[in-house]
């Protein structure tokens, strides 16, 4: 476990964020900073490697056994979100946590009665900010993991496996993780993206989503003479959102419940600018939203007799679980091994997605494990290293149930 701990404090000191704003791919060079290194500790564990000209690291462990058993594939990614800072994360190790209030400075604390999830891990170790910065346990408790696991198998050859394909993808924070994919090299049966929360979570339900760019064009007048010839672009916003469903506010909704965000507005008299995402786990009430944004886009074009209104929405990802219905095997590998490592199976829709959606319909089924890493994007992100452990110790049963 110190190695394991270690590891991840190593790479989690290195700054990866990707920028949404870039037009490079990757979207940052840092991030090559942590794959290098990813590489370079691979080759030296005796395993081909090697980083692709797009960011990506892939790797292979050939099957030492005589049978023919389904290859499995386990991939996460080396970016972190660009939602929080991100340079210069100094970790600090807090032992058998007691439950008590986590001071990380002056302004930033946490307490169980506010973050149950600080329930969770009371009696581990877990790994915390100094408040200035993220972890980046996202996903580097994904990548510290599956480091892991290629150790113990490079450290001990007794272990027996079929083919094992690894792969670190850059960019996943901003949606991009799975774009150039390559799947023609990654040829596993199917795969496990580590990217999830609570150790023994399985998921393979997520959002549909979409993204709306809406533009609204006004008639920019001297407001002294105004009267009946100014129409007001930020007045148009304020208007279309107006009209928008009041209950699918995110702050408003919860499980399989889908929303409407906005998130953000630029604009002035002549022009505005509205950029919304719109998530629904249920494709039916997912496509209706989106007919919602059409309706409320006619309506205002018609009312005001010209193209005021401008309105391109934009498919981000789908639901896995439309496909991995038809593939349940793949959780029940991951369900025998989540009980073999002692823990009870939990399953939740992701109110989100990850690269696992994008690659399964891609043909490459790819539900989602917990990594034992909580609040996401944030300077009160932790991991527990003892649940990094039992994340290590999945992978492993996963490997003997194929064989089965």
């Amino acid at each position: 476990m110190k190695r394991l701990q270690e590891r991840f404090i190593r790479y989690v000191k290195i700054d990866t964020q990707s920028d949404p704003n870039s037009t490079t791919f990757p979207s940052t060079l840092k991030q090559l900073d942590l794959s290098k290194l990813l590489v370079e500790e691979i080759l030296a564990m005796g395993f081909d490697a090697r980083l692709d000209k797009d960011g990506y690291v892939y790797a292979k462990v050939d099957s030492n056994i005589d049978k023919k058993v389904p290859s499995i594939g386990f991939i996460a990614h080396v970016d972190t979100s660009p939602d929080a800072p991100g340079k210069g994360v100094n970790p600090r190790i807090i032992k058998n946590y007691d439950g008590s209030l986590i001071k990380l400075n002056d302004t930033f604390q946490m307490h169980p009665d506010k973050y149950p999830s600080l329930k969770k891990v009371i009696g581990e170790d877990i790994i915390v900010t100094d408040g200035n910065t993220l972890l980046g346990a996202d996903d580097k408790a994904g990548v510290a993991e599956i480091m892991e696991l290629l150790h113990r198998i490079a450290d001990d050859k007794t272990i027996k496996h079929g083919d094992i394909y690894i792969c670190f993808t850059p960019d996943e924070e901003i949606g991009q993780g799975a774009d150039r994919f390559d799947y023609d090299w990654f040829k596993a049966d199917f795969a496990y993206t580590l990217d999830g929360s609570e150790v023994g979570g399985i998921e393979y339900e997520n959002f549909n989503a979409a993204s709306a760019d809406v533009t609204f064009i006004g008639n920019s007048i001297h407001p002294g003479s105004a009267k009946n010839k100014m129409i007001n672009a930020l007045h148009l916003q304020m208007e279309f959102h107006s009209m928008l469903p009041k209950f699918l506010d995110p702050a408003i909704t919860e499980g399989y419940e889908g929303f409407n965000h906005l998130s953000n507005v630029v604009g002035q008299v002549e022009e505005a600018f509205a950029h919304y995402i719109i998530r629904n786990h249920h494709m039916t009430k997912f496509l209706e939203q989106q007919k919602t944004f059409e309706a409320i886009k006619n309506y205002m074009n018609e009312k005001y007799g010209y193209e005021a209104v401008v309105l391109n929405i934009k498919e981000s990802y789908l639901n896995m679980y439309e496909i991995i219905k038809d593939h349940m095997y793949v959780i029940d590998y991951a369900v025998k091994a989540t009980k073999a490592a002692g823990l009870t199976p939990k399953f939740e829709a992701i109110r989100g997605g990850t690269d696992g959606a994008r690659l399964t319909y891609g043909g490459l089924i790819c539900p989602n494990l917990g990594t034992g890493a909580y609040h996401f994007h944030g300077r009160l992100e932790f991991a527990s290293i003892n649940q990094m452990e039992k994340a290590v110790e999945v992978m492993f049963n996963i490997i003997k149930e194929v064989q089965k």
